[in-house]
């Protein structure tokens, strides 16, 4: 009865955790490494284990950084059931058949520039493959993964479909409770219901990617967007809202709509820039039992979403560029979140040396990744090959954040009655450092920070 960390551990991308029991191997997800280019180059790098000999993989939810490496396990090999909750069944078809495209228009694109055969780090043909293997599960449904495994989802509230996973283990007579939580939302997020509190647990495996911090207030980050749209300047030139295609960009669209009188939204061209936003979107609209209180009532009063009459579905190549000539009055919602690829990279090559433009950036940046670099204030950035003047209001948008906080975290592990010992992953070393403190002070928590390869004996627990 074992556990292996190989992903996210001293990292935020790229979640990986293996369990051995009973002579069976189950993956924790199959993350991908996201950041710099250099970063993204390890993702090609051999598994620090055999693809054919894991028995199944239980996957929190459907970003890349948990399900990017599927198509690549696939494969190496892999061929058995990969569980999930039913939402995020949906959404890993949709992220990983754009995942597998955009790889495919990397690798063409290097290969002109290099004059080398640059393959893709997997073909859309192979992320297909991991779409027969994906098998749905309800919350709170019981499962058995493999012998002496059984596996229960609970809400995470990250993220349509996220999951806290609760590992049921027993072998030789012994029996641990494992809880894995995925990522964790904020408490209090819009469409979605809060954590899931969990009883207790033998050992926690914890994510900690804004483990170090508090948020904005969310009345006080709601105020601050009304200020942006409101603000006479911003409608001189365009707002671009980097935006991750699940989660975010749902939500995004949810605020402009509920505050649209209210922000005299009807001045604007409203664009959601993504192909796989829009088919994400359509996913949210399919699971309103997944909803919390308020987007359950605004739905039931608005017979859907909050309604914006001047939003535009780009899907085509052309419709976004045709974006670019828009000089003012022009919100686009774009990926990718992180700003290291997508629609959002075009638009902000020809927007962020104009002083009119206002980049909101709303979610969790790399390190390396274009969004970071942005947040950390450089004067000019590499885009395309050219250099580009950073001349626009960069507005970071903390309180957006699908992450839960310092706080949010410490609540969520406050729930379980026995204090369980906590194995931070999913955060930048910095972080875990701070929360690992704060956790250990405010609950007495007995808290660890595993490095890749740390092996964890839950027997021995």
């Amino acid at each position: 009865m074992i556990l292996e960390f190989f992903g996210a551990a001293g990292e935020v991308t790229g979640s990986c955790h293996i369990l051995h029991v009973g002579g069976k191997k189950i993956l924790l997800d199959c993350g991908l490494i996201q950041g710099s280019r250099k970063d993204e180059e390890r993702n090609r790098d051999p598994f620090p284990f055999d693809a054919q000999k894991i028995d199944a993989v239980v996957l929190s939810h459907a970003h890349l950084d948990h399900c990017g490496r599927l198509p690549l396990l696939v494969k190496r090999g892999f061929r058995g059931p990969v569980y999930a909750q039913e939402a995020t069944c949906e959404l890993t078809a949709i992220l990983l058949a754009d995942a597998a495209y955009l790889a495919e228009r990397d690798a063409e694109y290097r290969s002109k520039k290099t004059g080398r055969n640059v393959k893709p780090l997997y073909t859309m043909a192979e992320g297909e493959r991991v779409m027969r293997q994906l098998e749905g599960r309800r919350y709170r449904e019981r499962f058995e993964v493999a012998p002496g495994v059984s596996v229960r989802f609970v809400d995470a509230g990250h993220i349509l479909g996220s999951c806290v996973v609760e590992v049921f283990l027993r072998e030789g007579g012994l029996e641990r409770k494992l809880v894995f939580s995925g990522d964790l939302g904020q408490y209090d997020t819009p469409i979605l219901r809060d954590p899931d509190p969990i009883d207790r647990a033998d050992v926690v495996l914890m994510e900690s990617t804004y483990g170090g911090r508090r948020h904005r207030a969310r009345e006080d980050t709601i105020r601050e967007l009304r200020e942006i749209f409101t603000s006479p300047r911003s409608r001189k030139g365009n707002i671009l809202v980097p935006a991750f295609s699940i989660g975010r960009s749902q939500e995004i669209l949810y605020q402009l709509g509920k505050h649209y009188e209210e922000w005299g939204l009807q001045r604007y061209q409203i664009f959601l820039d993504s192909p796989m936003a829009i088919e994400a979107s359509k996913v949210y609209w399919e699971y309103p039992h997944l909803y919390d209180e308020e987007a359950t009532r605004l739905r039931r009063e608005n017979g859907g979403m909050p309604l914006l009459p001047n939003l535009t579905l780009s899907r085509e190549t052309e419709q976004s560029m045709a974006i670019n000539r828009i000089r003012s009055g022009a919100v686009v919602i774009a990926g990718s979140g992180m700003c290291n690829g997508g629609r959002i990279v075009h638009h902000l090559k020809y927007n962020l040396d104009r002083e009119e433009t206002q980049v909101l950036i709303t979610g969790y940046q790399a390190y390396g990744s274009l969004g970071r670099r942005l947040v950390n204030g450089e004067d000019s950035v590499r885009i395309h090959g050219l250099t580009v003047p950073v001349r626009a209001t960069i507005h970071t948008v903390g309180g957006l954040s699908a992450h839960g906080d310092q706080d949010d975290l410490a609540r969520w592990y406050e729930t379980m009655s026995n204090r369980p010992p906590v194995y931070l992953v999913h955060g930048e070393p910095e972080s875990q450092r701070d929360f690992a403190q704060y956790l250990h002070r405010r609950c007495g928590a007995e808290v660890h920070v595993p490095v890749p390869g740390t092996v964890l004996d839950l027997a021995g627990l």
